[in-house]
């Protein structure tokens, strides 16, 4: 389990898919790239998919993810990626009251009980009181992390 901190961006793409029975379908995904700015996203996107689609494809959005990091499962079962709201809780100083802030996190992991235990791996480390207040299986495929590429050619 690894985690790094970058600026995530989400980009949907469309493009015609052969389904089993043959017949092409328009299909839309969302993929996760890390990048510098919405062109570099751009860009990278386009050379991941590349390599993956035979065809043309259209990237219909582009918009800043909302991670603070991305928990990396070195598990090759995990093929599915959850989003989880961890809420931190601290102490004001002044009124010494509870405060709790949220923070969203994407994880890798084969199921819901595997993020959950991705989570608490990498949680572990940390000084600080948490709760996880949610945990969701989203619809993206695939997060490309800078570098990290299954692509030879980059």
């Amino acid at each position: 389990m690894r985690s790094r901190t970058a600026i995530w961006f989400e980009c949907k793409i469309s493009y015609e898919k052969t389904g089993e029975d043959g017949l092409q379908k328009k299909v839309s995904e969302s993929y996760t790239v890390d990048a510098l700015s919405f062109t570099e996203a751009e860009k990278r996107i386009m050379e991941e998919m590349s390599s993956y689609i035979s065809g043309e494809f259209t990237i219909k959005d582009i918009k800043i993810a909302p991670y603070k990091e991305i928990f990396f499962s070195d598990d090759s079962s995990a093929d599915r990626w959850y989003k989880a709201k961890l809420q931190f809780i601290t102490i004001d100083e002044k009124t010494e009251k509870e405060k709790k802030s949220s923070v969203n996190y994407l994880v890798h992991a084969a199921t819901l009980k595997g993020a959950v235990n991705n989570i608490e791996e990498v949680m572990s480390g940390s000084m600080i009181d948490y709760v996880i207040a949610t945990v969701a299986e989203t619809t993206l495929m695939d997060v490309f992390e800078y570098g990290k590429s299954d692509n030879p050619e980059v």
